[in-house]
């Protein structure tokens, strides 16, 4: 497996620590919805060309629904040899549950 698998626990805190990037690859309607309380990254306009141009060994946490997109996008930037790579487990749903009630579920 190209990237690792990181819980929504840990998540948070690296993000709030500054030692991971974390990319969320829903798109905006779903993060209008519910949205992690932590500074994130998207794909959108040009959010995916910035994330490309950082060294390869930038660590690189991916957030979505469920977990099933973010292993995808983390699997495609395995692909482009990105090496520090991490799938947030449960997605957006488990950090409701495990993290902060405050989000709304979907």
């Amino acid at each position: 497996m190209s990237f690792r698998n990181l819980s929504v626990a840990d998540a948070d805190a690296q993000a709030r620590a500054g030692a991971i990037t974390l990319v969320d690859v829903r798109p905006p309607e779903e993060r209008a919805i519910a949205a992690v309380p932590v500074e994130y990254a998207g794909l959108e306009n040009g959010g995916l060309e910035r994330l490309l141009t950082l060294p390869k060994d930038a660590p690189l946490a991916f957030l979505c629904h469920h977990g099933g997109r973010s292993a995808q996008a983390a699997m495609y930037f395995a692909q482009q040899g990105f090496g520090n790579l991490y799938n947030v487990v449960g997605g957006i749903d488990a950090w409701s549950l495990d993290v902060d009630a405050e989000i709304p579920r979907y």
